[in-house]
């Protein structure tokens, strides 16, 4: 069966341009608690800079796709018109509106029937299920649907944190540079956190962000690999590889 492993990069939206119910609702929890108005004005700071981990104060800067069998990857990314398409090694970088890319991959997602990421199935996938909505594209796969991939039928989703972490089971779900790090792993862009993506967009820094995202995925790839050859349970090898 075709593999595709994918991850995204999101940015809040400016603050100013959300309604002001909207930062009410973001915000009411602060002026609700017993603290001073030094440490309201660090944690209004702080809802601010978390705009881009919600589908509805954020969007998508950037999608990364790896084709694990033909070993190609492609990073559909947001920019100025002064980025333009390009390529390095195996990874071809395309410039896109939000839907263009929300609309290339779920395109993209007819020809596959596993598909792999790391926190997809709370973050990545309903990320990308709301902001389809909103721009009116339908997606073409099914990845929300049973969670234990023992319980699955095509198209599969391995969320490798969820496999990881054992469900839940482990009280602390290690990161992904964590795992990269315990497993011996190279992982090119350790040090740019998800946290730093709506700075580096400010700073037009679009390449980083595609190239941090495409690093990502490569990350993932290999843990994926690792995972597949010790962990993966044995009826999901049967039924990809027979």
């Amino acid at each position: 069966m075709a593999t595709l492993i994918f991850d995204i990069e999101t940015i809040g939206k400016d603050w100013d341009s959300l309604s002001e119910s909207t930062q009410y609702s973001l915000t009411k929890w602060i002026g609700q608690q017993p603290i001073g108005d030094l440490e309201k004005d660090r944690l209004s700071e702080a809802a601010k800079e978390k705009l881009g981990l919600s589908p509805f104060t954020g969007e998508v800067a950037s999608l990364a796709m790896y084709d694990v069998e033909r070993r190609q990857g492609a990073v559909y990314f947001t920019a100025d018109d002064s980025v333009s398409d390009y390529t390095v090694g195996d990874w071809k970088y395309k410039v896109r509106t939000e839907q263009q890319l929300l609309e290339d991959f779920w395109e993209t997602a007819r020809s596959y029937d596993v598909f792999v990421t790391f926190n997809g199935r709370t973050f990545d996938v309903p990320f990308l299920l709301h902001r389809s909505l909103m721009h009116g594209v339908r997606p073409t796969k099914e990845l929300t649907g049973q969670r234990y991939l023992t319980r699955q039928n095509p198209p599969y989703h391995v969320d490798l944190l969820d496999e990881l972490s054992f469900y839940g089971a482990m009280q602390r779900r290690p990161s992904l540079q964590l795992l990269c790090e315990a497993y011996k792993i190279p992982y090119e862009k350790e040090g740019v956190g998800g946290e730093d993506i709506t700075e580096l967009f400010t700073l037009k820094r679009y390449r980083d962000i595609a190239e941090k995202n495409a690093a990502d995925v490569v990350a993932t790839t290999k843990l994926f690999a690792t995972w597949k050859a010790n962990l993966a349970p044995a009826s999901f090898i049967n039924a990809i590889e027979f």
